[in-house]
């Protein structure tokens, strides 16, 4: 444990009182001992309230499903991995032989969790204020500034409230097109808007061909339009 409390200390400020506690943070399920899923949900609550009030205090004029958006797009695994990943967190995962054999020191759902139960056990180290001041050095300059709401939105959502907004109908996805074998197919999906010419999306899912779908109608309508 020595490099990695030498790793923490170095990377984020911080030395544990009580080292049990780090490294069970840092233990896979793959790996023997105690593992670090109950952290985990400890850590999880923790980042959820350390980031809301972060937002809450940044962003004054956001609504609510604003700010619900913005805190999902900082929290969500995909967010947590890349960070874990910056920070060099996954050099000291502890995993089973199997698991680290299969790379999972680099797998987003072992970085994110690991990140998280990191947050746990510093609040259950030193308490609540230790831990947002800890929350705030691990994501740094992530919290000086923030995405516009606006490009939260999915593409799917967004042209459903450009239509909305204009009294449009609303539009009609369609399944024209599944390809490849069972694990690896491809599909493809028309988006109809009434008056408007159809555009086609295709993705590894029924939804993420939806969503190019719905980014390629949201194109279409508002190419040339200033105020869109």
């Amino acid at each position: 444990m020595d490099k990695a409390e030498t790793w923490l200390e170095k990377t984020l400020d911080y030395r544990f009182n009580d080292v049990g506690l780090f490294e069970q943070a840092l233990t896979h399920r793959s790996a023997p001992g105690n593992s670090n899923e109950r952290l985990e949900f400890l850590g999880d609550a923790v980042l959820d309230v350390v980031v809301s009030e972060v937002l809450f205090y940044a962003r004054p004029e956001a609504a609510e499903g604003d700010l619900s958006r913005l805190r999902a797009s900082l929290v969500r695994d995909t967010s947590l991995a890349d960070l874990a990943a910056e920070l060099g967190l996954g050099e000291h995962i502890i995993l089973g032989s199997g698991e680290r054999k299969a790379g999972g020191h680099r797998r987003e759902s072992i970085l994110a969790d690991a990140l998280e139960a990191l947050f746990g056990a510093v609040y259950l180290d030193s308490g609540f204020a230790s831990a947002t001041e800890f929350v705030r050095r691990t994501f740094g300059d992530r919290f000086d500034s923030f995405p516009h709401v606006d490009d939260l939105r999915d593409p799917k959502t967004q042209l459903q409230e450009w239509l909305q907004a204009r009294g449009m109908g609303l539009p009609d996805y369609e399944l024209i097109n599944v390809s490849g074998k069972a694990h690896k197919q491809r599909f493809e999906v028309r988006c109809t808007v009434p008056g408007r010419e159809a555009t086609i999306g295709e993705g590894t899912s029924r939804r993420n061909a939806e969503q190019q779908s719905a980014g390629h109608m949201l194109d279409q309508l508002t190419a040339g339009d200033p105020d869109a």
